[in-house]
Formats: structure tokens, C-alpha cells, sequence
């Protein structure tokens, strides 16, 4: 893979759809969301203006799951609603190793004795959610759950400088990135109900009526208001020594000898909504408190107060 100086246009239809001969989600795309898929071993190579990097997974696996993340019968793992036309299918993938590897460009601006960042980590999973309407498969939302039990970190300090010059290298990327994909999002969803078809039994869960008012409320529990990416560990264990020996000069010279930090962190978790709106609600969050309603109020009255101003210009 390469980062690109500009982003790429929308990839449009789902080629699964297109491929089967439909322009809406059918029998094709079911089949191949049932799919179980075990890899041995995979590896991803990143190339960017400034540095490059790896990903190294082993014993990858990746399935269909149903709302509550357990496998069980096909049927369970997507929720369709014909009125709003759209479904939501729920994935997970598991692996038993991930090693993660970056090193500065030859041609980059990065300090030529930049120790190469280095991560391993042992079992983790994701956990995806996807909302598509029905008539075209585009994705509408989407939810990401990076997930990670322990995890042990050792960091020089070259390598902590070399991390934060990575993100740097790469923000502008994703600056544009979030520019597109803002421009592009929909101000209201327009729901087309799909004309009637005789696979949609597929999507109807056992115990659930074919009511509307039923199917429904069962969308509505696990619907996904907006995107969102999450990151969650368990238990992290960070370590930044001191590489300075390695410079004895310059460690001399301010009278230093070296040293170590231990963090640790418990149940740290980030979340991002990248498309949520100023002043809007949260309590669809994750994790979602009242403490978040006075800050809504706040967000409000600036909000508010932004209005007035470009108005009266």
C-alpha cells in the first residue's frame, strides 16, 4: 500500500453487487459475507514520502457474527429493515500475533539515526459494524472496535520522537481524507424501501415477527447513528528508556546519564466520531455520561452564538 498526495474518489457501487449482475444488496453479497476466512499468515507494506512500515499478522481469522459478537447462525448476523432499506451485518477478526514495524524514508526528512519503531503484540480482534442501504450497498455508517488484551511497549526516546514525526508525516493525508469524506456525507439519509424480494426472509431473525414495529425496534437497538473508530486495551505496560549512551557526547555534555519511565495504563480506551456534528447529542456514545450534557449545552450556545455572527454578516 501507498499514501497518496490526494485522495482517491469514492469507490461507488460494491463490486460484489456489480459482479453478480444487481445494483442492490442480494443473494451475492449474503453469500459472501457468510464466508469463513483463516489465513496462516499475512503481510502489509506502507509506503510513505517520509517512512515505511510493516504489519505482520499470524493465524488471521475473520467471520460473521451476530449483534451480541457470537457466532451463531447466518440468518442472526445482519438486520434488515425494509422500511428505512437499510441492513446492518456485523464481522470480527482475530489473530493470534501482530507485529507492527516503521522506519524513515532514505528521501524523507527524518533524522538519519532514527531507531526503526517496533510493536508485537499477541491476541486481539476487531469488531465491525456496517449500516448499507439496500437499493445500492453503499455503506452509510460504519464502527470499528480495535480491541487488545495485555500489551507490553518498550520505547527509546528516538523512537518516541521517530513516532510522533510518523503521525506528523501522515497528517496532512488525513487531513484531506476527513475533508472528503465530510464533503461527501449526506445531510439527511433518503430511505428507498427496496422493492419486495424473496430473499429477505434470510435477514429475519429467529423470535422476531415480521412486524414492522418489531423489526424495527430490533434495528433501532443496534443501529449506528454515525461512524465511529474505537481503540480499547485492557492493560498497557509502556516503557521509555533513555537511549542517550548511544550519544555519550551529548549526554555528557547536559550532564545526563541515561534513564526509564514505567506507565501503566488500565482499561484505556479512544474514541473518535469523525463526522458528529457540533452541538448534537451524544448519548448514542459508547461511553456516554452526564457529564457529556453539560458539555452539549456548551456546544449549543457556541454553536449558536457562531450563527448569529455569520448571519448578520
Amino acid at each position: 500500500m501507498r499514501t497518496c498526495e490526494e485522495p482517491r474518489p469514492p469507490n461507488g457501487q460494491s463490486p460484489i453487487a456489480l459482479a453478480a449482475g444487481q445494483s442492490e444488496y442480494g443473494f451475492a453479497e449474503k453469500v459472501v459475507e457468510g464466508m469463513f476466512i483463516v489465513v496462516n499468515s499475512i503481510t502489509i507494506k506502507i509506503h510513505s514520502k517520509a517512512f515505511h512500515a510493516s504489519f505482520e499478522l499470524w493465524q488471521l481469522q475473520g467471520y460473521s457474527v451476530n449483534p451480541n459478537w457470537q457466532q451463531s447462525d447466518l440468518r442472526l448476523t445482519r438486520i434488515t429493515d425494509p422500511q428505512r432499506g437499510e441492513v446492518l451485518t456485523f464481522k470480527e477478526l482475530t489473530w493470534q500475533t501482530l507485529r507492527i514495524e516503521a522506519d524513515a524514508t532514505d528521501n524523507g526528512d527524518q533524522d538519519p539515526v532514527t531507531t526503526p519503531l517496533r510493536l508485537i503484540t499477541n491476541q486481539g480482534r476487531i469488531q465491525i459494524s456496517l449500516k448499507r442501504r439496500t437499493k445500492d450497498c453503499n455503506v452509510m455508517a460504519s464502527k470499528l472496535m480495535f480491541l487488545l488484551d495485555d500489551l507490553l511497549w518498550v520505547l527509546t526516546d528516538s523512537q518516541l520522537k521517530a513516532m510522533m514525526k510518523y503521525a506528523e508525516s501522515l497528517s496532512e493525508a488525513m487531513e484531506k481524507s476527513a475533508q472528503q469524506r465530510k464533503s461527501l456525507a449526506p445531510e439527511s439519509v433518503q430511505i428507498t424501501p427496496p422493492a419486495p424480494s424473496t430473499q429477505q426472509s434470510w435477514s429475519q431473525p429467529f423470535g422476531v415477527s415480521p412486524n414492522t414495529s418489531s423489526i424495527g425496534q430490533y434495528f433501532d437497538k443496534y443501529d449506528m447513528k454515525e461512524s465511529s473508530y474505537h481503540l480499547l486495551i485492557s492493560h498497557l505496560d509502556l516503557h521509555i528508556c533513555d537511549d542517550s549512551h548511544t550519544r555519550e557526547s551529548g549526554a555528557l555534555k547536559h550532564g545526563m546519564l541515561g534513564g526509564a519511565m514505567q506507565l501503566t495504563f488500565r482499561r484505556m480506551a479512544f474514541d473518535y466520531y469523525p463526522f458528529h456534528r457540533a452541538g448534537d447529542a451524544c448519548k448514542h456514545w459508547v461511553r456516554y455520561s452526564e457529564a457529556m450534557e453539560t458539555r452539549g449545552q456548551w456546544a449549543k450556545k457556541l454553536v449558536s452564538e457562531f450563527q448569529s455572527k455569520v448571519e448578520k454578516l
